[in-house]
């Protein structure tokens, strides 16, 4: 009894150093409708944008700016249930934080406006989706292209590699960092399930803060809800409304919430969705939707082409009901099947030419030929956040899969492309039809009152663009720790962050980025609160849960299992979503009466402190190195060795 008490102790101490506070700021959703982070408003310099309150909500001003631009204030030229704002001619093209005062408070909306030099002919996405960022843990390892659950199977098949725990917040962030550096992309699209849990509002604001980051480079966001994000709690008030519309020029996307366990929209929706359609007969249709539309292919389940149909024809929607998912057919009953048949009617009748979806956390792609000769390309992506369904290599008589994410192209006569995919897989139609990111291209983000500094996984080849982070005041780069090639554009402060905006080159391999307030002369302080089961038992598996904290940020952090003469090394992920003090190592088991346990925290200027627990023998002990033990200075040789020796493990076995 008093070991169960301890460790629901330990367990409630843990989980509740991610409940927020109540707090009388006002949310973005408490004041705007439209735009939102999730869903900007969209336009060229010297046109008007419609901005939709919130009912009782007087807007008094409107401004936009950027880390490089503005700011500009709005000229507000009518007023009611829409808003129309002009924005100035001298605007220059950017994506824009929308700053807005009103009697509800002051807001700050991150990707609220995106302003274009001219609209794009050819639309380049970059499509993510089931990103699942939590304020608790959701992890798996990785090991270049090997993605597993188990701590022993990813050792067994990385053979002397590196392996990285990949935490859906930090596997979210990365993949939004890699895809605001890419500059072949004008868009980033997350057709949901952004946060693991609906209740989950810190969950919500990390996902806030990382669209504004990518707003911060340059890079917009546009985003449907998925069923995790059910009931929409939170969702309205910091993402952005269940169905909207955007026109990008000549392309309009419309996004459908397919709501939570029904899993497919409602007719009423897509009566909407045709009056929307109705009203821009001359643009290209894009739907956003997080439940996939098809399950499977004459070709099979993988996916493939579906043609020599028409969903106006009853004999021949008869025989697409077997590969229309059950998600949106309604299961063996079919109790939905009128919705899903007045949707590829839709898809026919306006010519929607891409449907982008994901919630199965696997790709698949479905071209559906109407009997006219006209291709719909349905996207599925597999998860960018949290591949936690099948695992790479699979388990027997399973697919593989890794975390993803890929380019959509899509020009404005409607042709689809998917760039690179065939060309790395041998097909459209695979298992695989994602990029490896954030899969081989991995950051680790710390920001404390100190500095801010960055850690860099990349497998990929050298990759350059811009790149923003949060900035403490008066922190500067340390060039002697920092070992990616940078060029600082800009810094400014919006709402009550500053942010720093850079143009870097990331190497292959390990590297990292250093700002602070001077040299970190500190090691961490750590130390292993308990374990579970608090008495492991030889050759069980348990875990180890670590406290650590440091003045700038932890870089490398792990556990050492000395036994029978071996030291074996075990890689720890935060217990919570963000920047943890937590951390959590799963250990397979040890087979032996006695060994030591020793935890390992190293800072960005290569501090490092351990602390020990030694198991079995008389008794359980615990030490912690003393400060000459366990501090080193890392100067910049030291760095460069530290860049260049992991990139032989990082290797991509072949």
């Amino acid at each position: 009894m008093r070991r169960t008490l301890a460790f629901l102790l330990a367990f409630l101490t843990l989980s509740l150093i991610n409940v927020n506070s109540a707090s009388a700021e006002a949310l973005p959703g408490d004041v705007l409708k439209m735009p939102m982070p999730g869903a900007p408003a969209i336009t060229l310099p010297g046109e008007t944008i419609e901005i939709q309150p919130q009912e009782g909500v007087d807007i008094t001003e409107l401004t936009i700016v950027s880390v490089m631009n503005g700011p500009y204030k709005l000229e507000i030229l009518e007023k009611g249930n829409i808003i129309k704002a002009k924005i100035p001619e001298n605007v220059v093209p950017d994506v824009y934080f929308l700053q807005v005062k009103s009697n509800k408070g002051e807001v700050v909306i991150p990707n609220g406006v995106w302003v274009l030099k001219e609209y794009p002919k050819v639309l380049r996405i970059a499509h993510v989706s089931d990103t699942h960022v939590t304020s608790g843990t959701k992890f798996g390892y990785v090991c270049g292209e090997y993605f597993q659950r188990d701590i022993k199977k990813i050792q067994e098949l990385c053979d002397g590699g590196l392996i990285v725990p990949l935490h859906s917040y930090v596997a979210t962030d990365s993949a939004y960092t890699y895809w605001s550096m890419d500059n072949r992309v004008d868009v980033i699209i997350n057709t949901g399930d952004v946060v693991d849990t609906a209740g989950d509002s810190k969950g919500y604001k990390m996902l806030f803060d990382i669209i504004s980051r990518a707003a911060a480079t340059g890079r917009p966001t546009i985003i449907v809800k998925g069923n995790h994000d059910d009931p929409p709690n939170y969702y309205p008030k910091l993402i952005g409304p269940t169905d909207y519309y955007l026109t990008i020029g000549k392309f309009l996307i419309i996004a459908l919430d397919s709501h939570g366990d029904e899993a497919h929209p409602y007719m009423n929706q897509l009566e909407w969705m045709e009056k929307v359609l109705e009203e821009h007969p001359d643009k290209i249709p894009i739907v956003i939707v997080h439940h996939p539309y098809w399950y499977s292919a004459p070709q099979g389940w993988i996916g493939g082409r579906i043609e020599g149909f028409t969903a106006f024809d009853d004999k021949d929607w008869a025989n697409l009901t077997q590969y229309v998912s059950y998600y949106w057919i309604g299961g063996p009953e079919k109790t939905t099947e009128d919705i899903a048949r007045r949707f590829l009617q839709d898809v026919e009748k306006y010519n929607i030419k891409l449907v982008l979806s994901g919630h199965i956390h696997h790709d698949k792609l479905h071209i559906y030929v109407d009997k006219n000769g006209n291709e719909h390309w349905f996207v599925t992506s597999t998860s960018t956040g949290a591949p936690d369904k099948e695992t790479n290599p699979p388990r027997p008589n399973r697919s593989p899969t890794w975390y993803g994410s890929k380019i959509v192209e899509i020009d404005e006569n409607g042709n689809v492309r998917l760039p690179e995919i065939e060309e790395m897989f041998g097909t459209l139609f695979n298992d695989f039809i994602s990029l490896p990111v954030p899969q081989e291209f991995i950051t680790f983000r710390w920001t404390t009152d100190f500095g801010s500094a960055v850690k860099f996984i990349n497998l990929l080849g050298e990759e350059s663009g811009k790149f923003a982070i949060e900035v403490p005041e008066g922190a500067q780069v340390d060039a002697s720790v920092t070992n990616v090639t940078y060029k600082l554009l800009g810094e400014r402060k919006i709402g009550d962050k500053t942010y720093e905006l850079f143009e870097i080159v990331v190497p292959e391999g390990v590297s990292q980025l250093v700002i602070s307030k001077g040299k970190d002369t500190e090691k961490p302080e750590i130390s292993i609160p308990y374990l579970t089961p608090s008495k492991p038992m030889k050759g069980k598996p348990f875990k180890v849960y670590i406290s650590a904290k440091d003045n700038l940020g932890i870089r490398d952090i792990y556990v050492e299992i000395e036994a029978n003469g071996k030291v074996t090394k075990y890689p720890a992920v935060q217990s919570s979503g963000g920047q943890a003090d937590y951390f959590m190592a799963e250990i397979p088991g040890v087979d032996a009466d006695e060994y030591t346990i020793r935890a390992v925290a190293v800072d960005f200027y290569g501090n490092k402190a351990t602390f020990e627990k030694t198991i079995g023998g008389a008794q359980t002990t615990s030490k912690t190195t003393s400060p000459t033990e366990s501090k080193s200075t890392c100067g910049p040789a030291a760095l460069l060795a530290f860049s260049l020796i992991p990139l032989a493990l990082l290797r991509r076995r072949k």
